[in-house]
C-alpha cells in the first residue's frame, strides 16, 4: 500500500503555511512556527499521531497563525487520506496533571466540531481542523484548571485517536451502501 503523504501549501495576505504530512510515518516532526505554543502542540500532535509532520508557518498575528496553520494541516489531512477506507471512528481519553481530555472522531466528511476548550485561540485551532479535513470531532474537557494542560491533552487526544481512526481497511466501514432486505 502507498504511503498516505501530501505537501500542501496555504499562502495569504496575513500567513505562509507549508505543511508535509505523513499519516503512516512514525512520529517525526520538523516544526518552524512564529507561535512558540502552536509549534509545540502541532509537535505534540504529530508525537501522538504517529505522524510525520514538517510544517513552516509564519504570519501577522497569532490568530491568523493559528487558524491558517490548522487549515492547512486539516486539509493535508484529508487529501492524504485520499478516500480510502478506514477504521473510521475513535474515542481517547488522556490525562495531563489537572487535565483529562475526551476526543472522540469520525472521519466521515460530515465535518463537524464541538468543542470544550478554555484557550479561544485553540478552540479555533480545533474547529478549523475539522471542518478543513471534513471530519466529525467533539472535545470534551472532563476536568482541569490548567489551560496549558487541558490544550495539551487536547492534541495528545486529538493525535492519538487520528491514529486508531486511520488504520486501513479492505472496505469502507459504512451501512449505507448495503441492499435493503425485503
Amino acid at each position: 500500500m502507498a504511503e498516505r503523504t501530501v505537501e500542501l501549501e496555504r499562502k495569504t495576505r496575513e500567513t505562509d503555511v507549508s505543511v508535509k504530512l505523513n499519516i503512516d510515518g512514525s512520529g517525526k516532526y520538523d516544526v518552524k512556527c512564529d507561535v512558540q505554543f502552536l509549534k509545540h502542540m502541532v509537535e505534540t500532535f504529530a508525537r501522538y499521531g504517529s505522524f510525520d509532520v514538517s510544517m513552516k508557518a509564519s504570519g501577522d498575528d497569532d490568530h491568523h497563525l493559528v487558524e491558517d496553520a490548522a487549515i492547512t494541516l486539516g486539509t493535508a489531512f484529508k487529501k492524504a487520506l485520499d478516500d480510502r477506507p478506514v477504521e473510521r471512528m475513535s474515542t481517547v481519553v488522556v490525562p495531563m496533571d489537572d487535565a483529562l481530555v475526551m476526543v472522540s472522531v469520525d472521519i466521515i466528511d460530515r465535518p463537524f466540531a464541538d468543542i470544550d476548550c478554555p484557550d479561544q485561540l485553540y478552540h479555533h485551532f480545533m474547529r478549523s481542523f475539522a471542518m478543513s479535513s471534513g471530519i466529525t470531532l467533539h472535545v470534551v474537557q472532563i476536568r482541569g484548571f490548567d489551560d496549558h494542560h487541558i490544550v495539551e491533552a487536547t492534541f495528545k487526544a486529538l493525535g492519538t485517536a487520528l491514529k486508531n481512526a486511520t488504520v486501513p481497511r479492505n472496505a469502507e466501514l459504512s451501512t449505507k451502501d448495503r441492499p435493503k432486505v425485503n
